[in-house]
Parts: C-alpha cells; sequence; structure tokens
C-alpha cells in the first residue's frame, strides 16, 4: 500500500474557516487540495444539473465522492505535503447528516483510500458563520455537520485535532507547527 501520510485533511462545518484556512496555508506555499462541494454546486447551476444539495443529495453525494477519489489519486502522484479541503470521510458523513443510507461503495472508499490519520477538525464558530448562494445550511446545521464529521473520522480511526477559535494566520500557524512537530 502507498504512503498517504502526506495526505491531511481539514474538516468541518460549512462556514468554520476550512477552506480560508487552505488558501491561507496555499499562500505560504503548502500544496493544497480544493473543496469538492462548492465546485459541484457551481457547476451544477452552471449546466442547470439536479445534483445539488438542495435537489438530489444522494446525487449530490455520489459527485463528491468521485472529486474525492479523483483528488487523493492526484495528492497521491507526489510524496509533498497536501492539505485536503474535505476527504472521502466527509461525504459519508453528508449522507449520515441527510438521513439518507450510506451506500457500501462509499463506506469502502473511506476505508480503502486512508488520509494522515490526524485531521485537523475547524469547529463550528459563530462569530464567523455566513451563508452564501452556495452555502445555505443555517447554523445549527452548519454546527451539527462539524459534529458529524468529528464522530465519522473518529470512527474510521482517525486522530482529531480542532483547530482554535482564532484568526486565519494564527489557524495557518498552529497548523504549520503541528505539522512540525
Amino acid at each position: 500500500m502507498a504512503n498517504t501520510e502526506h495526505m491531511i485533511v481539514v474538516t468541518g462545518g460549512p462556514g468554520s474557516g476550512k477552506s480560508s484556512l487552505i488558501d491561507a496555508m496555499a499562500q505560504r506555499g503548502f500544496r493544497t487540495m480544493p473543496e469538492a462541494g462548492r465546485a459541484i454546486i457551481r457547476d451544477q447551476i452552471r449546466i442547470g444539473g439536479k445534483a445539488l444539495p438542495w435537489a438530489d443529495r444522494a446525487l449530490f453525494a455520489e459527485l463528491m465522492l468521485g472529486w474525492e477519489l479523483r483528488s487523493y489519486q492526484e495528492a497521491l502522484a507526489s510524496d509533498a505535503l497536501v492539505l485536503m479541503d474535505r476527504g472521502m470521510p466527509d461525504v459519508v458523513g453528508y449522507l449520515t447528516l441527510c438521513g439518507l443510507p450510506v451506500p457500501a461503495h462509499f463506506e469502502t472508499a473511506a476505508k480503502t483510500y486512508p488520509y494522515n490519520k490526524r485531521v485537523f477538525l475547524a469547529p463550528y464558530w459563530d462569530a464567523i458563520f455566513t451563508q452564501d448562494t452556495e452555502r445555505k445550511q443555517d447554523r445549527q446545521e452548519a454546527e451539527a455537520t462539524g459534529m458529524v464529521m468529528a464522530e465519522t473520522y473518529g470512527r474510521l480511526g482517525y486522530q482529531i485535532v480542532e483547530l482554535p477559535l482564532v484568526g486565519i494566520e494564527q489557524r495557518a500557524d498552529f497548523v504549520a507547527e503541528n505539522l512540525r512537530a
């Protein structure tokens, strides 16, 4: 099996500062992989597709899984450290949060394609939470998402490292220091 220690996941609920942290880390020279959800939503809206979280959540999840599989293979092709904006267990967590059945191939993917056992969790943070045209979840769902992601990754054997509720640069410092340790 290939070494996947260089693939570090950042997870959490919507509006918790995950993507902002990933962007800050990219500006510091870290290699990163973008989040599937926002890109899929943008593309589906542009083409009039129905794989949207407010239209067909199961189909949306299938597209997210495909995206995560592609991102995984791309990150695996290099030994350089890569910060992943979510991972395959996030898709399992999404289906769980939605109360939808988790098809066997989702669980199989989450177990077959592991990441570094240390996962950074951006907890719900009311002070920075916002909604927009792609992020329609309310505060309660955003908070529940973070909890489901922590449970899902924990169940799959990952060690959760909760990000502090501090500004982006301090969060980036925290992650960089944690990665050096």
